[in-house]
Parts: C-alpha cells; sequence; structure tokens
C-alpha cells in the first residue's frame, strides 16, 4: 500500500484501529464550526460600531432588560462572572455601560446601557440587514433552525446544571 493510498484512507478502515466517529459527521463539530463562521460574519458589521461579538450580545440583553444584575445577564448570555466581569469593564471603559451597586443588595452590582449604549440600539437594524445578506437559509428555514436550537440549548443546560 502506497503512503498516497494509507493517507486517503480512513482511520476506522485501517487493520486494528479503534473505530471513532468520522469529524464532518459530528454535532458538535457543526455548532461550533457555525458558531465560529457566524461570529466571524459579525464581524465587519459591529467594528464601526466598537462592540466586538460579545458585547453586542451583552447589549442586546441589556436592550430588553436594564438595569440587569450581573448574575442576571450571565444567565441571559449562558457566561459565568469570571468571564463576563472583564467583558462588562471593558464596555464600561468604552462608555457603554455603568455598574452600580444594588442600593437594596450591596452584593449585586446592576449594569446598565449609558446614553452612547442606548445609541446604538437605533444602529442594529443595519446589523441585522448586512447579516442576512450572508445568510444561506430561507426565513422559513432559519426560524425552523432558531427554535430547534434554542430547544437544544434548553435541554443541554438542564443536562448541564448539576455539573457545575
Amino acid at each position: 500500500m502506497t503512503t498516497e493510498t494509507m493517507a486517503k484512507q480512513a482511520p476506522e478502515q485501517d487493520a486494528g484501529a479503534i473505530a471513532v466517529p468520522r469529524l464532518d459527521q459530528q454535532l458538535c463539530f457543526a455548532l461550533y464550526s457555525a458558531s465560529g463562521l457566524m461570529t466571524k460574519l459579525y464581524r465587519p458589521l459591529l467594528d464601526p460600531l466598537g462592540l466586538t461579538y460579545p458585547q453586542y450580545l451583552a447589549m442586546l440583553a441589556l436592550w430588553q432588560h436594564s438595569p440587569s444584575t450581573i448574575g442576571e445577564l450571565g444567565a441571559a448570555l449562558g457566561l459565568d462572572s469570571a468571564t463576563l466581569t472583564p467583558l462588562i469593564k471593558r464596555m464600561e471603559t468604552g462608555g457603554l455601560v455603568t455598574r452600580r451597586r444594588d442600593a437594596a443588595d450591596e452584593r449585586r452590582v446592576l449594569v446598565e446601557p449609558t446614553a452612547k449604549g442606548q445609541a446604538l440600539r437605533a444602529k442594529m437594524k443595519d446589523v441585522q440587514e448586512g447579516l442576512s445578506c450572508g445568510m444561506p437559509l430561507e426565513r422559513a428555514e432559519l426560524k425552523a433552525l432558531h427554535g430547534t436550537l434554542t430547544r437544544l440549548v434548553a435541554g443541554l443546560r438542564e443536562a448541564t446544571a448539576n455539573q457545575d
């Protein structure tokens, strides 16, 4: 057998090899790839606004419910406070949000958009329109996919809740 033939042969076909699933057949890899490509698609739309993709998601959550505690924001975004706190600090330095202690409970930190952060909201239509140009699926397919992924995320959160 030539080296070229061996390189083309799938690992599960090698004599004595342990059969492993193919990478391109893994749901986890498809989701990982889609997530990375979606973030890449957003980058040129968010760069002019001075936002990273995680900052964009945080702003979406804050526009929906503000003020929010770090815990509430973390739950909405699926991020722990160790990841979220530096993100919020950078957004505060950029003038997008303010942080303050909750007067009713000093242990809680409340986050809300500043006027500059609120002003970005008006520009989100341009981001959404720009994004839709790069989508290879029809509107109905996107809606169905969103529903499926939402159910998947809910199920995975429940399945992993006891692992922390």
